[in-house]
């Protein structure tokens, strides 16, 4: 078992961060760096995107070859994506320069940048940034904190947490943060997402485990429909805990998975609380469907719907936007079968039962959709599988936000 605790990217023995406003942006901070006190192992999950941006490309070699990691550079409020060869290289400076300003090399050095699409990276703003950061790099929780605040865009808030579990009489941490509110769709990364540990595991389970949270936290969330060219989830894991090494999927693995999704799946939905302009939080759940992949493509067919996003804002019922979703999502169900209700703190209505519609109060479903945070639970009444996918609303306030997205940032 595993509990919260307060901390956030630094929680973990051996992890340093910090982060400061360096110029990229005009006022918030931009800048966000992260160390090891001893190597690394890391795994990665990137973005599907035919495009993408220099990071992806850097960052997704080091991982798939093994290589070992002492830190971490991400600037926000530029992509550096669509930049061409001048932007992996200014990509791979980057990394260099951090890395003599902690004693690593360059391929020790993971990055992530977040902003703008198609502007050249203001090296000498970012190489000086560095020189001006790195030295307030800390264990503090202040500085998890600054750290989480220097890699947000659009984002209302900082998302970051912290657990603690035991692993074969060791106390080990899991800490990170998280950035995501725009350009979010499911099939990872779509958003920027780093996670520390100090558990002692193999690289090929920690990569195991990252994959199996993000296909079912990440990648089940939508704000918009649009996939990110530059968004990726990494968990780099240093071994100070001491426990004896994970090379099994075993118990351990398992606890240590479950705490993985846990604050994989709360990072997904702070992100969609957060979508630009939601007023609200869809959560689906799809239950009794024949296969695994039907009950995923359902439930992400709902949340990523437009006609069921703005009914959401209007606060409207609208059933039928949610079943016309369904059927055309390319999952197979029974709509002579299905059961159907919203659900809030606010009450619950049902709106179909056996494939028939079912009579409700207007008032009622009013009160219901009222609420901040909507659930829509269907039964397909057709198999034992089942799937939960997240999504928000789309309101006028998504439009002023995107509309104005470069001349704001």
């Amino acid at each position: 078992m595993f509990r919260v605790i307060d901390g956030g990217i630094t929680a973990p023995q051996g992890f340093k961060a910090t982060g400061r406003h360096i110029g990229i942006k005009k006022v918030k901070k931009d800048m966000s760096l992260i160390t090891s006190d001893v190597p690394a192992i890391a795994a990665g999950v990137y973005t599907t995107s035919v495009v993408k941006a220099a990071h992806i490309l850097w960052d997704r070699e080091i991982t798939k070859n093994g290589g070992m990691v002492k830190g971490l550079v991400a600037i926000s409020g530029n992509a550096n994506a669509c930049t061409g060869e001048k932007g992996i290289r200014d990509n791979e400076l980057m990394a260099e320069h951090f890395a003599k300003s902690i004693g690593a090399k360059k391929e020790e050095i993971l990055t992530a940048a977040t902003g703008i699409i198609g502007l050249d990276m203001p090296m000498d703003t970012i190489l000086k940034g560095i020189d001006e950061t790195y030295s307030h790099l800390s264990h503090k929780r202040e500085e998890a904190k600054n750290a989480a605040s220097g890699i947000i865009t659009t984002d209302t808030f900082i998302k970051e947490m912290a657990l603690q579990l035991n692993i074969c009489g060791k106390q080990v941490i899991i800490g990170g943060m998280a950035k995501g509110s725009g350009m979010i769709h499911p099939n990872m990364a779509t958003v920027l997402s780093f996670i520390t540990t100090d558990i002692n595991i193999s690289r090929e389970l920690l990569q195991k485990a990252l994959y199996e949270s993000v296909k079912d936290t990440y990648n089940m969330i939508s704000v918009d429909g649009a996939t990110s060219t530059n968004d990726m989830a990494l968990v780099i894991a240093n071994k100070m805990a001491g426990n004896p090494e994970i090379t099994e999927e075993d118990e351990f693995y398992e606890e240590f998975k479950n705490a993985l999704c846990f604050i994989n799946e709360k990072f997904a939905k702070d992100v969609v609380h957060d979508g630009e302009g939601a007023s609200k939080l869809m959560e689906v759940e799809i239950t009794g469907a024949e296969t695994e992949v039907d009950a995923r493509l359902l439930a992400k067919s709902i949340v990523n719907d437009i006609l069921v996003k703005t009914a959401l804002y209007g606060e409207d019922a609208n059933w039928g936007r949610v079943l016309a979703a369904m059927g055309g999502s390319g999952g197979k169900f029974s709509p002579e079968k299905i059961d159907m209700s919203f659900e809030s703190e606010g009450g619950k209505i049902k709106v179909m039962e056996n494939g028939e519609i079912v009579k409700f109060d207007e008032n009622e479903a009013l009160a219901v959709l009222g609420e901040r945070d909507i659930f829509i639970k269907i039964n397909l009444h057709d198999g034992k599988y089942s799937a939960k996918s997240w999504g928000c609303d789309l309101s006028h306030e998504y439009v002023r936000i995107n509309g104005e997205y470069r001349s704001r940032t």
